[in-house]
């Protein structure tokens, strides 16, 4: 891996948790901008404490800035996630949270060190309403009648938004790629824990790494943090069952996502993925050739994907797990976005 510029932040993702052992960077100015851009100012500055590394004092600055911007913004969406565990609780419901502060709070070395911006709660399908009062209680405003109505066919999460922030409520753990994966089973094996007093509860570690897994593939892997996230939990549970691993990816309509993820970590974080796992999830030889050229360091350091709407479109449909229902799902948005359109005139 190239010491210069942005490609650094994958060498101080790989090398944890050792210090890396590349020469300095030649543009550090650029591997903060990089941090910042993936989520990740927070742990970089803890990371580069570690590393030897000197650092002159202006891009010292700068990633202290961005770090504290990052960790206040994870404040404020901490103090939403507390309220919303209490409102809850109040009508004795207790969510599964999935990403955010909790994922922070177990993985790294401090939890604000990733970045978060909404509250994301996951809760079985009977819940939701009385899940959605308790959120309205708070003062956040939910959908409107029709677009949660929308919401709850072809999605999988309704959105609360308010002065404190956004929490997304999930009845279904993902949609994506034309394909549903349900709430159910995931919701039956999750683990009891506590957040600050508070009972919460966790995905079962092995639905974990497949959904985060899943999750970032859906976003076309747009941010390293999504797989540092995936190194970072296979780290902390030296005892997770990889046979289980595979067996909740198959039994999902997303393997090839799985796949996706779980290889870029390995390949780019060095996360202790076995090949054995990556052989039995790997998609048809095309595919992973195609992710091969869309899942670049390079490309994914600049998040170019995210950045050029028609190869987006195209990675999509190309890396589909089945073409003909990420068709149909890709034009019923055009529709829709065709139609929000019109009304917006």
């Amino acid at each position: 891996m190239s010491g210069g510029g942005a490609g650094a932040l994958l060498e101080v993702l790989r090398a944890w948790p050792e210090a890396p052992r590349d020469a300095v960077p030649t543009d550090m100015a650029a591997l903060v901008h990089a941090a910042a851009r993936h989520g990740l100012a927070g742990f970089v500055q803890h990371a580069l404490g570690r590393s030897g590394w000197t650092v002159d004092e202006p891009v010292r600055t700068s990633l202290r800035r961005e770090a504290l911007a990052q960790a206040a913004r994870g404040m404020r969406v901490k103090a939403l996630l507390v309220r919303s565990l209490d409102a809850l609780a109040a009508v004795g419901l207790v969510p599964v949270l999935l990403k955010g502060y909790g994922l922070g709070l177990r993985l790294y070395p401090e939890p604000l060190q990733r970045a978060t911006t909404d509250v994301d709660l996951l809760v079985a399908d009977a819940e939701v309403d009385g899940a959605s009062g308790a959120l309205v209680g708070l003062g956040l405003k939910p959908l409107g009648e029709a677009a949660a109505a929308h919401a709850r066919e072809h999605e999988h999460h309704l959105t609360f938004t308010g002065a404190a922030g956004m929490v997304e409520l999930h009845f279904r753990a993902l949609v994506g790629y034309g394909q549903t994966l349900e709430a159910d089973a995931l919701l039956a094996r999750a683990e009891e824990a506590t957040l600050e007093g508070r009972r919460v509860r966790y995905l079962r570690a092995e639905d974990e790494l497949v959904y985060l897994a899943i999750h970032a593939s859906n976003h076309l892997l747009q941010r390293l943090a999504w797989l540092f996230d995936l190194k970072l939990l296979v780290l902390a549970c030296p005892g997770l069952d990889w046979g289980r691993v595979v067996e909740v990816a198959r039994g999902t309509a997303f393997p090839h996502l799985a796949w996706y993820a779980l290889e870029a970590a390995r390949r780019l974080m060095g996360a202790a993925v076995p090949e054995e796992v990556l052989a039995a999830l790997a998609p048809p030889v095309w595919q992973r050739r195609m992710a091969a050229r869309f899942f670049t360091a390079g490309r994914l350091l600049e998040t170019e994907l995210m950045n050029h709407k028609p190869t987006w479109v195209a990675a999509k449909l190309l890396l589909a797990p089945r073409l003909l229902p990420m068709a149909r799902y890709t034009l019923r948005r055009l529709r829709d976005d065709g139609l929000t359109a019109l009304r917006s005139r």
